[in-house]
């Protein structure tokens, strides 16, 4: 940022959420706490010498030493992973403002040496909570929800058919001339369908292998893609799916509301669909009125968008997947914004970080999923009326297609 963007920005006169006013520093680890919040967040500038309502206030050359000094100091030593801010000092009607710009942290969550880690709120920082920081783990890499140990869990919670399906199709879907069909293969008991794969291990070890589990209890990834009944440890995963009468989300007239539903992915999955397909008009595209018809929104669209709802959602919120239907739109919303390095520009052109590893590589033997980062596109390509939301404040993600008519 130039001299005169940072100069039109103090005469606005308002702090943001990547903008700090301070008349002065007066201590080292007021300093570090407020680098630290910036580095955790979107990253920001901090203006030195000036009010919090944006009057120049201005800094003599001993305390811009002083406060130069504390900077590289606390960013080093202070701040833990280190960081490398920018410092500038620019004369406003022939005042000295110290202008420090933090950038936005690649190894969050970062702490200062008394161990605590903060975030932006707005124009002011708070103390991250520990939901937060997992969050940031997990947009640094460095752990991922679906690798979480479920507690008191084992393999005795998996549907075994579910995970005899998802072999089947994962070493033999894209074979011809296999030897039993996928209804064959099912019927086999658990220790022969491992045979046919070459495996002569129980399944525990399976599990434990493919990073289900850890060798005694199952892994999210574990719980989600194959268990019997996974809401009886995370009873929030479910997908809550209501039809409005009318556009409004405060309304009280309901066509069709159903308790949430519960289950695996590939049966929260097969059970919205169901609601989406009971619920949408059928149009006519040929002039035979003997067919049902085709639905309103391509039913491709409609898969892709699900999909990405429950492989990508960010399981560290305890909260359900909705499917919302109005009379002029559809609303599938996803806990979790999407990560700070992506952009809504950026998933519409096909890129992508896997949030949950483990089930983005293993979800495509089970639902119609290919995890390229082409759901997005696709979905486009056959339907074009779809607005993204990325809401931060709300930590969500919302697809919104509209509907004709």
């Amino acid at each position: 940022m130039n001299q005169e963007e940072i100069i039109c920005l103090i005469e606005r006169g308002f702090e943001t959420s990547t903008l700090q006013f301070k008349v002065t520093i007066n201590n080292i680890n007021q300093l570090s706490q407020e680098m630290v919040a910036f580095s955790n967040t979107l990253g920001g500038i901090l203006v030195i010498g000036v009010t919090d309502e944006g009057k120049v206030h201005g800094l003599s050359g001993d305390e811009i030493r002083k406060i130069n000094q504390w900077i590289g100091s606390a960013s080093t030593e202070l701040i833990k992973p280190p960081i490398s801010p920018l410092t500038d000092v620019i004369q406003i009607n022939g005042k000295n403002v110290l202008v420090v710009e933090i950038r936005q942290g690649a190894s969050k969550p970062y702490y200062t040496n008394e161990g605590i880690s903060y975030i932006k709120k707005g124009s002011d920082k708070r103390i991250a909570p520990p939901e937060e920081i997992l969050r940031m783990f997990q947009e640094s890499g460095k752990i991922y929800a679906d690798e979480t140990i479920i507690r008191n869990s084992s393999a005795e919670d998996i549907d075994e058919n579910i995970f005899k399906e998802f072999i089947y199709n994962k070493f033999f879907g894209q074979r011809s001339g296999v030897a039993v069909s996928l209804q064959e293969f099912l019927q086999l008991p658990m220790s022969n369908a491992l045979e046919m794969i070459k495996v002569n291990a129980p399944l525990e070890t399976v599990l434990k292998n493919m990073v289900f589990s850890d060798g005694n209890n199952l892994t999210l990834a574990g719980l989600m893609l194959f268990g019997k009944n996974p809401q009886h440890f995370k009873p929030m995963f479910t997908v809550q799916c209501v039809s409005y009468a009318g556009n409004d989300i405060a309304g009280t007239h309901f066509r069709d509301s159903q308790p949430p539903y519960e289950g695996n992915l590939k049966m929260l999955f097969e059970n919205a669909m169901t609601f989406l397909k009971r619920n949408l008009r059928y149009v006519q595209v040929q002039e035979s009125f003997n067919s049902l018809g085709e639905l309103e929104i391509p039913q491709a669209t409609l898969e892709e968008l699900l999909v990405n709802s429950l492989v990508h959602r960010d399981y560290y919120i305890d909260s359900t997947v909705k499917v919302l239907m109005f009379d002029n739109r559809i609303e599938i919303v996803s806990p979790g914004k999407i990560p700070n390095s992506l952009t809504i520009e950026n998933i519409i052109n096909g890129q992508s970080i896997p949030r949950n590893p483990i089930i983005h590589s293993n979800a495509q033997f089970l639902l119609p999923y290919r995890g390229l980062g082409s759901g997005i596109p696709r979905a486009l390509r056959n339907y074009k009326n779809i607005e993204f939301v990325n809401d931060e404040s709300g930590g969500q993600f919302k697809a919104i297609i509209y509907r004709a008519g």
